[in-house]
């Protein structure tokens, strides 16, 4: 199995197709997409067209949650955030192409949501199957200090989502909102044993159906964001030699 599951991985890695600049030319020319140079804190009524409810989905490689969710909601917004251009490139394609008219991409820093997203202008965000980051607290995307930024965009009312295989972000993360005395709205440490599956928790993204064929558990968490200023993990000092 785990050759096979590597297989998968190389070909999706080294498969033929566009190279990263060619996807980074098409990605800015679809007309779902937007970076760092965008214009749009306070303005995305205006970019959707419409006063629906907006859901970032955060780390979101392809957008596979974004879309999964759009599909099912045609009344919300989404939202895919990322860093990676020729990742969100497949997600705006896939968009542009089945005419999925209630999702955008967003090519940014996580951390500087703010500049580009006003007070509230967020109802609701998904964290899905994130990097643990095992050694930088910090840099964990369900850490105070990320909590921090999200509250700078969402009302105290915001619901946040986590589904991952990561034993460690799990339990972090029920640590961060027992620290933060935060309301636990669902809790599940293993997804597919639930029956039945809710429908909006059968989505999945490209590595979580890696993980599921690697016999993996799946925990999804689902909590409201407050109004608490969370504590942050300072950043470690750089130790010159």
């Amino acid at each position: 199995m785990c050759e096979l599951i590597f297989l998968m991985f190389f070909c999706t890695i080294m498969g033929k197709g566009k190279n990263k600049s060619e996807k980074f030319a098409e990605f800015d020319s679809f007309e779902n997409t937007y970076d760092y140079h965008s214009e749009t804190k306070g303005k995305w009524a205006s970019i959707f067209g419409n006063t629906n409810p907006i859901v970032l989905e955060l780390a979101c490689g392809k957008g596979d949650y974004a879309i999964g969710l759009a599909k099912m909601n045609p009344d919300i917004n989404y939202i895919g955030v990322d860093i990676k251009g020729n990742r969100l490139w497949k997600g705006a394609k896939i968009c542009t192409e089945e005419g999925i008219q209630n999702v955008r991409f967003l090519r940014i820093e996580i951390d500087k949501l703010f500049e580009y997203f006003a007070k509230d202008e967020v109802f609701e965000m998904w964290i899905t199957f994130p990097d643990p980051q095992p050694q930088k607290e910090r840099k964990r995307l369900s850490s105070g200090r990320f909590l921090n930024v999200y509250r700078q965009v969402m009302p105290t009312t915001g619901i946040m989502n986590i589904k991952t295989d990561s034993d460690l972000f799990y339990e972090s993360s029920l640590e961060q909102i027992a620290e933060d005395n935060l309301t636990l709205l669902e809790n599940i440490s293993d997804v597919y044993g639930t029956i039945p599956v809710p429908e909006f928790l059968q989505i999945q993204t490209f590595y979580e159906a890696i993980w599921l064929k690697m016999g993996k558990k799946i925990m999804y968490v689902k909590f409201v964001l407050g109004d608490v200023l969370s504590r942050e993990t300072k950043k470690p000092k750089e130790i010159n030699g």
